[in-house]
């Protein structure tokens, strides 16, 4: 993956870098709710199309989980910093820890929101998860998006925040790169690497998250030394879009708690 990615950015380019990554259906649009987040720790918020989304070029072929994560680092480094702050949503999230492990000396704070260890862990959840891409290619972009969008959010969500992540979800993805995505998530299970994780970590995730429900984030807590655990009220799985106000409010209080 030579190509640079997409990405914008809020904020100036001599702050401290918070780097965003986005879940399987979405892109770099999933953290504009972020932007005062980034305001009130006084960083720069980077978020980006993940390589083979929306607007980043697709991959020469199958990067698997280590590409990807390789492709965050390089893009830490060519914006000129040698360390960041990374937030990872559900499959970002994903990929976050997998950077982590892979180039811990990049990451200073490591935020994992409503993600999980990988979809490794049994053979059903993996072949399921391998899967899910076929409903893509059967119903296309739109009516994939329509039909799972509802799942994402907690059932009391407005009907702008769905609309949002629907519209955001039909234009972000596509084939081969999501299929690649799906065998990502399939191929991994981070149970035994985390307790090699050194950066300080918050696990934080949606009350009402039916997609990687809370034990997965406390499965994820549980293995990573001295992460905190936190959650998020009347949210589901994209609570950073629901309810920024209290994502934010609970990520700001963990980074300052770093200084």
């Amino acid at each position: 993956m030579q190509d640079n990615p997409f990405f914008w950015s809020h904020g100036l380019e001599s702050a401290p870098l918070l780097l965003c990554m986005h879940g399987i259906g979405s892109c770099a649009d999933a953290f504009l709710p972020q932007r005062a987040l980034a305001d009130d720790l006084g960083y720069r918020l980077v978020a980006w199309d993940a390589p083979g989304y929306r607007y980043s070029p697709d991959p020469a072929d199958d990067p698997g989980l280590d590409g990807w994560a390789d492709a965050a680092s390089n893009l830490i480094r060519t914006l000129g910093y040698q360390t960041a702050a990374v937030l990872g949503v559900s499959w970002g999230g994903v990929t976050a820890t997998r950077l982590a492990l892979r180039h811990p000396d990049l990451v200073s704070a490591l935020v994992l929101a409503d993600s999980s260890v990988g979809s490794g862990t049994n053979p059903k959840q993996a072949e399921a998860m391998r899967g899910r891409a076929g409903k893509l290619i059967e119903l296309g972009a739109a009516e994939f998006a329509r039909q799972r969008s509802p799942l994402l959010v907690a059932e009391s969500a407005s009907a702008g925040v769905l609309s949002d992540i629907e519209q955001s979800f039909a234009t972000s993805v596509r084939m081969p790169s999501y299929q690649w995505a799906c065998n990502s998530m399939a191929d991994t299970d981070h149970r035994d690497s985390l307790a090699s994780l050194n950066a300080p970590t918050l696990v934080i995730y949606g009350e009402e998250d039916r997609v990687t429900p809370p034990k997965l984030s406390a499965e994820l807590h549980e293995g990573i030394p001295n992460a905190v655990l936190t959650s998020v009220k009347a949210a589901g799985h994209l609570a950073n879009q629901e309810r920024p106000a209290s994502f934010n409010g609970e990520v700001f209080k963990f980074i300052q708690s770093l200084v």
